[in-house]
């Protein structure tokens, strides 16, 4: 049974941003029955979505509506999520298309990061010094022959388990599919699609967004492995849509960040810090402007945290880049 561990076992809130389907309401009932103590031990952190900040939804759509953008969502070919965690205990979340599932390229490598150090963690070891090049070189640069040789050693049953999993749920079939990974990234037959959107290489904003939440918070196999990974996500190789956006425009940014590219479909992520804000901003595109279109939506998101209020909390080419 799937779940969204960032709600530490509470049910979630309904709202315009987050309607679950009857099902997953149901098997997150059935969670809140049996907890674990995983679960009670992650009690101090609440979950994307009961942090829904209608104020933040607002600007995030006023800025959609400035860009021009917002046919493209409404025809559900753009989704965005904006978290500001300036005070991690307290995110600030707002999206369009939260759960829309669309084909996300090499995004979904930061599964493959995190079925690395899982793995390691489970088997009692630590990441070598090898592999963790290969991690460089699959985030950073986006190596396809990277990606696939990670993938290959930690297997495509043991990741699509670790996604789908009672810890993480970056998976959830109950709740619109999530994080992907169903083909190595290369000229091979997939091993399996996504079984809600059948898609080799998904992801909805709300799950990309979920990543970063909790790998900001340490909660992704250990706050070590988590501090390890945020270190390969940062110092981008490719500058272009996020990357671009912001060092055009807002110099001295650190961008922890993925992305990916393949025919029209656009993708980035990533956490941004800068003058003591922090936030997590996410992108999910079919367009042949997709590109552009990334690098205006992050300055867009950059305004909408750095206009608000000091304290945060209160509630008001073949995938290769």
């Amino acid at each position: 049974m799937a779940y969204d561990p960032a709600l530490d076992g509470r049910l979630p809130e309904t709202s315009v941003l987050d309607r679950r389907r009857p099902r997953f309401a149901l098997a997150a009932l059935l969670y809140f029955l049996s907890a674990s103590t995983t679960s009670l031990a992650q009690e101090a952190w609440p979950g994307l979505s009961e942090s829904q900040d209608p104020a933040l939804q607002y600007q995030l759509e006023t800025e959609i509506a400035s860009l021009g953008l917002s046919a493209i969502v409404h025809d559900q070919r753009l989704a965005v999520a904006l978290v500001d965690i300036t005070d991690p205990h307290h995110p600030r979340f707002a999206a369009v298309n939260p759960d829309l599932g669309i084909y996300a390229a090499s995004l979904p490598k930061i599964a493959i990061l995190l079925g690395v150090f899982q793995k390691a963690a489970d088997e009692g070891r630590t990441v070598d010094r090898d592999t963790i090049s290969l991690c460089r070189a699959m985030i950073r640069e986006s190596s396809n022959p990277a990606a696939t040789e990670l993938l290959n050693e930690i297997g495509f049953e043991y990741l699509a388990d670790l996604l789908q999993s009672q810890r993480y749920g970056l998976y959830d079939e109950y709740h619109d599919g999530g994080l992907w990974v169903g083909k190595a990234y290369a000229s091979t037959q997939a091993w399996k699609r996504d079984p809600v959107n059948d898609l080799s290489h998904g992801a909805t904003v709300f799950q990309v967004a979920r990543f970063y939440y909790l790998l900001e918070t340490g909660r992704l196999v250990s706050p070590e492995a988590s501090a390890k990974m945020k270190t390969i996500l940062g110092k981008p190789a490719l500058h272009h849509k996020f990357v671009q956006g912001l060092l055009a425009n807002r110099p001295g940014s650190r961008i922890y960040r993925k992305s990916g590219t393949w025919k029209e479909w656009h993708s980035d992520s990533a956490i941004v810090e800068r003058d003591g804000r922090r936030y997590i901003a996410v992108a999910l595109a079919q367009s042949r402007n997709g590109g552009s279109m990334m690098s205006r939506i992050i300055v867009a998101l950059d305004d909408i945290v750095f206009a608000a209020p000091r304290l945060a909390g209160s509630p008001t080419e073949f995938a290769n880049n």
